[in-house]
């Protein structure tokens, strides 16, 4: 009867032990890796656990071994019970007077605890965990046992798995531990909170070396490992876990919140390189600035890093703020694209003449950011320079409609005021875009003109057109790829290395530069997430130097642009053929050129000390803005220099007092200044 009356409870206890689990369904941290598979940034399950998904392969042998040899030296043969172990525990729990002395728990045995998260320190406990324990055996290869005990042991707090606990004590991954480090995991899971090195070092000290002595008795390591192990310390405190990519991994867990890891396109190191240049630049450039950066590789479209802001949990600069995906206005980061365009409908070329004189368009008067006005110039200064009237001259011409339509084309979403159509403010930052759709744009005018759909690995990737329609064509593209190559660097750059353009938008809110070389595209965005403005901020000032570093970053050197496609024209501007030689908008009444020329230095009244007084003077610098080329310059009614194209001249006088200054410019209108000059 008593034996039936066991077999009746033993088989009551099966009915109320749930299946086991499969691994790829236990609840596990969300983790979010790169494209290596290395850990971005985890998060914790729905009981703020921080329990990773791991497996046998994901750790270091030498602690297996470790592990094995003190928790289970017989995991491999039993059935779940260590029955030699249970005697002995079972003699010591009736000479204890019904306390248990030693559990003589086996590893599955312990799986069957952590799943159940009920206390086994009594006899219908310890039952309840021995049946548990066989079933497991029944259910489970050893292998899937020992790998739920690697994602569950717990370490202290709210870390559980040997995954977690090694990153949160000693900052890496479980797949090169030190002998000390695995000793002190492998001691730990028996009394984590009492042994948890960030609360009592000294304990958990004494609970690793323990586990050391117990390594040589077994012959698992030797003496001399083990003395040279008890050297090494313990931690005193726990590590952050990983946050890479942040913004990117927190849109990846809610765009798919049943996957246990999500796979991003981005590159670990160079993701942890730029965010941390980030943080370092916007601390240096103001406490309320923040930094992004976008870099895609050319022909993949992957984005290889995305730094959202200047660190995630920045109050002063609104980290929390996503400004890759930000809609802002792009400044004169556009004017590549409408000079392509212009380039791609054969109405100008880089050594195109274009006039940079005062212009309006039906009340739009566009003005340079520097408000001096260039005269004459080629189109390919008038991009280096990044001049506004030669480029909404252009755009006028080549339509604001096309020029959204072309970005479009390069898969960006440029957002206009409500029931609008495109104007030429567009030209000049009249739209709102994001540093994605920059880089989109940029890196199809890099790629030749074809555009590329960027990915990150958040959401599957749209279907592409079998045939794409080009955002430029191939000669207009290398054209643009050409000028922007000639663009002066930051003083951290070097000329020619990379293909770049910056822009600043209205009021200092913005700055931005976008780069290329022949494999990467870079973008860099610098101001305040609340919009607010920046005197003084600019992208050549405070996003370009960013650029140039960011392109340092990628451990590589600089590769070559794309090679000349066939039918560019290598030609100066007087061999150019006729229709070229010069832009001519096709409407050029449009056009009205009504400034008359201004002598911008020196200015009417002031002293110019040119060292006359000492015996080493130098020439005195006469600069004019606005009117027509070309400009007769004058001193005192008599002439001193006449030039094509250029707006200043330079004049000795034979010695110190007054003297008026005269320009008269093509259509004979004039200005002048009276001065002294000592």
């Amino acid at each position: 009867m008593a034996g039936q009356y066991g077999l009746a409870v033993l088989r009551d206890i099966r009915e109320t032990i749930p299946a086991p689990p499969a691994i790829a369904t236990l609840p596990v941290s969300k983790a979010v890796v790169d494209k290596a598979g290395l850990l971005l940034r985890p998060f914790t399950t729905d009981g703020g656990r921080w329990r990773l998904p791991v497996t046998i392969a994901d750790v270091d042998r030498r602690f297996l071994d470790m592990l094995l040899a003190y928790e289970d030296q017989h995991f491999a043969e039993h059935h779940g019970i260590e029955w030699s172990a249970m005697v002995r525990a079972a003699l010591q729990y009736a000479g204890a007077g019904g306390q248990i002395v030693s559990g003589g728990s086996t590893l599955t045995m312990q799986v069957a605890r952590l799943l159940e998260r009920e206390p086994t320190r009594n006899l219908g406990g310890k039952i309840r965990q021995m049946v548990h324990a066989d079933m497991l055996e029944g259910r489970l290869s050893k292998d899937e046992i020992l790998t739920l005990y690697l994602t569950l042991a717990p370490y202290g707090g709210n870390i559980e798995g040997i995954r977690a606990a090694s990153l949160a004590y000693f900052g890496k991954e479980p797949n090169r531990l030190t002998t000390a480090e695995s000793a002190l995991l492998v001691a730990l899971p028996q009394s984590p909170e009492a042994r948890r090195p960030d609360r009592d070092s000294k304990a958990a000290l004494a609970a690793r070396d323990r586990v050391l002595d117990r390594m040589v008795a077994q012959g698992v390591i030797s003496a001399e490992e083990a003395e040279i192990s008890r050297l090494e310390p313990v931690p005193t405190m726990r590590r952050e876990f990983p946050m890479h990519a942040a913004h990117l991994a927190e849109q990846a867990v809610k765009a798919r919140p049943n996957a246990r890891e999500i796979e991003l396109t981005v590159d670990r190191r160079l993701q942890a390189a730029l965010e941390k240049l980030g943080a370092d630049r916007a601390a240096q450039l103001g406490s309320k600035l923040s930094v992004a950066i976008v870099v895609a590789d050319q022909a993949s479209g992957n984005i290889l890093a995305s730094v959202g802001s200047a660190g995630l949990f920045n109050s002063e600069s609104d980290g929390f703020v996503d400004m890759t995906s930000a809609v802002r206005s792009p400044g004169s980061t556009l004017k590549p694209l409408i000079y392509g365009l212009a380039f791609e409908l054969g109405m100008a070329h880089p050594e195109s003449l274009i006039e940079d004189r005062p212009t309006a368009f039906n009340g739009y008067v566009p003005v340079n950011f520097d408000g001096f006005n260039r005269g004459t110039v080629t189109i390919r200064q008038a991009l280096t320079e990044s001049l506004n009237i030669p480029a909404i001259v252009v755009l006028d011409a080549v339509g604001p409609a096309r020029l959204v339509a072309r970005m479009k084309r390069a898969h960006a979403k440029p957002l206009l005021p409500v029931d609008t159509a495109p104007s030429l403010a567009v030209g000049l930052g009249g739209v709102g875009v994001t540093l994605r759709d920059l880089v989109s744009i940029y890196a199809a005018i890099a790629r030749g003109g074809s555009p590329v759909v960027l990915r990150d690995g958040v959401q599957p990737p749209p279907t592409e057109e079998a045939v794409p329609a080009p955002v430029l064509d191939p000669v207009a593209a290398w054209y643009v790829a050409n000028v922007l190559a000639d663009v002066p660097p930051p003083l951290n750059g070097s000329a020619g290395r990379i293909a770049y353009k910056t822009g600043t938008s209205y009021g200092y809110r913005d700055a931005w530069a976008v780069g290329f070389d022949g494999k990467t595209v870079i973008g860099v965005w610098v101001g305040r997430p609340d919009n607010s403005a920046v005197p003084g901020i600019t992208g050549i000032s405070a996003a370009a130097p960013i650029l140039f570093e960011s392109f340092d970053r990628l451990s590589r050197t600089t590769v070559p642009l794309r090679e000349a496609p066939r039918g560019v024209i290598f030609a100066s501007n007087s061999e150019l053929p006729n229709p070229l030689k010069r832009f001519r908008h096709p409407d050029e009444q449009k056009v009205k050129r009504d400034a008359a020329p201004e002598i911008a230095y020196p200015e009417d009244g002031v002293d110019v000390d040119l060292g006359i007084a000492s015996g080493d003077s130098v020439p005195l610098i006469v600069k004019v803005r606005n009117g027509v080329p070309p400009f007769t310059f004058f001193a005192n009614g008599a002439p001193f220099g006449r030039s094509a194209f250029a707006r200043q001249e330079s004049w000795r006088p034979d010695g110190p007092g007054f003297v008026t200054l005269s320009v008269v410019d093509a259509e004979g209108r004039s200005d002048s200044v009276k001065v002294f000059l000592d």
